[in-house]
């Protein structure tokens, strides 16, 4: 009985992944719909990284930050979206079990990873709001350096846990996930044995850093709320709040839809939603997060201005 159940679990080389079944005549309005919402993400990342990289103005820690961000959202909305493209135009819509797993590490490492930018974003500000005339000697370029690494490695870090407690996990056929990329939760549904235990750290992982992660957020918040309400001029009250509502603004959209998900898998969402909710994180979120910061942030949108605006006289001349 033992070696029939490994040689089934051995028969599983690949996933299906079904995506958003429908007809042909959708798989190609969905193909043209989010091709466009991929191409406009990258080029909207892209303009903040190259803002940030090339005017002077902006390399202080708050746009470092942004454009270590950004970039980020490149890698993280990459790893799901030309594959499900790809998908739209195949019938076999197949991924190998190592690049299954592949896309699932990187995925969730890079979002672990924009969660701990959120909170570095939220304590720059909280620093700077609140204790202004310190600023300058606490931020200094090792601390935001340091901040910078720590941003980028941690998730890749932390991940890898629960990646390999699942990618152990007996599979059996049928290979089907009904889903448009290889998420932990379906993943865990095609197990051949309920693996409690697995099943257990994973929900307390994500539950503890999205709440961890959140509850930092929010307390370095507070305390900017408290001491923009002690600042005696109205403007500089403005001026304080006008700086955190772009980063506000993210962390909603961020925090929002991933706890919905992730906080509690499998505890009774339908399909269609865990989809949609997925799809809502995963490509709409950054998609409109160069938006929320070029259109809220002068600085950022004069940057652009400056930058594309001297590489389009060079094209011309």
């Amino acid at each position: 009985m033992n070696m029939s159940s490994r040689e089934t679990t051995h028969s599983v080389t690949h996933f299906i992944l079904l995506g958003f079944s429908s007809s042909p005549e959708m798989q190609l309005l969905y193909f043209g719909l989010f091709s466009a919402a991929y191409i406009l993400t990258l080029m909207g990342n892209t303009a903040i990284v190259c803002a940030v990289r090339w005017d002077q103005r902006l390399h202080t820690p708050m746009y470092i930050f942004l454009g270590n961000f950004s970039f980020l959202e490149i890698c993280y909305v990459t790893t799901t979206v030309p594959n499900m493209l790809a998908n739209f135009l195949s019938s076999s819509k197949s991924i190998s079990f190592v690049s299954c797993f592949a896309q699932f590490y990187f995925f969730f490492s890079f979002g672990c990873d924009e969660g701990f930018y959120l909170c570095i974003m939220a304590f720059d500000r909280s620093l700077a709001i609140c204790r202004p005339l310190h600023y300058p000697r606490i931020m200094t370029k090792e601390l935001y350096t340091g901040l910078v690494i720590f941003g980028w490695s941690c998730g890749f870090i932390l991940f890898l846990t629960p990646v390999v407690l699942i990618s152990q996990l007996p599979f059996c056929n049928p290979n089907i996930i009904d889903h448009f990329m290889c998420d932990p939760v379906p993943l865990m549904m095609l197990s051949c044995s309920e693996d409690i235990t697995t099943q257990l750290i994973y929900s307390a992982f994500n539950a503890v850093f999205m709440t961890g992660t959140f509850l930092f957020i929010l307390c370095s918040y507070a305390l900017v709320i408290l001491a923009v309400l002690r600042m005696p001029s109205p403007a500089s009250k403005r001026k304080a709040f006008s700086t955190c509502v772009s980063h506000l603004a993210v962390v909603i959209l961020f925090f929002g839809s991933v706890m919905v998900m992730h906080v509690s898998p499998g505890s009774g969402h339908p399909v269609k939603v865990q989809k949609i909710v997925t799809l809502f994180y995963s490509v709409i979120t950054p998609l409109c997060n160069p938006l929320i910061y070029s259109l809220r942030n002068n600085e950022m949108k004069a940057a652009l201005k400056k930058v594309f605006g001297a590489e389009i006289s060079v094209l011309k001349t």
